[in-house]
């Protein structure tokens, strides 16, 4: 039975995992986005935000805290700086996972993880609505169809309009 077992172990021990995971969030943090796998971008995803949480609040005891897990004075530092000045006011979910598909050698799913507000491409694309477009067949000859008419129809309506608008000057007087 699975009682209590609620994190994946990802097939290694609890120190290589541990390391691992450390070493993950350290590229995370620099990088801003790192490609992965999902399941190492979930348990990472549960490694990081808490930590990214704490980088909140710039006290010594939580600087202290956060070194204990990463062991890595440049890391923290712009943790506590770039990192933290763009969260701050966000109430959790710092970072986003966008599968990418499968890879070629071992069919593994992969994926990119990234920090939130550190994604300048999303945002554009958060503003724009997308069209959709149809891919019917019938829709090219439809659409060339009423060219071809408006066409002739500028030179049939320019004597009838001509003609309405003389009947129009003739009421109004």
């Amino acid at each position: 039975m699975r009682h209590n077992k609620k994190f994946n172990h990802l097939g290694r021990t609890a120190s290589h995992r541990s390391a691992m995971l450390a070493n993950m969030a350290i590229s995370l943090i620099e990088h801003k986005r790192i490609t992965t796998t999902v399941a190492k971008a979930k348990a990472l995803k549960k490694y990081v935000e808490p930590l990214i949480t704490k980088a909140k609040d710039d006290s010594t005891n939580s600087r202290r805290v956060v070194f204990s897990y990463l062991q890595n004075k440049e890391a923290i530092k712009n943790l506590f700086g770039e990192v933290a000045e763009k969260v701050g006011d966000r109430p959790g979910g710092y970072t986003r996972i966008i599968k990418l598909g499968t890879r070629q050698g071992d069919a593994a799913q992969v994926c990119f993880i990234e920090l939130v507000d550190f994604d300048p491409d999303m945002a554009k694309d958060a503003g724009k609505k997308k069209t959709r477009r149809s891919r019917r067949g019938g829709t090219a000859a439809k659409a060339e169809a009423p060219v071809a008419e408006e066409a002739k129809a500028p030179a049939e309506e320019a004597a009838p309009a001509a003609e309405e608008t003389s009947a129009e000057e003739a009421k109004a007087e």
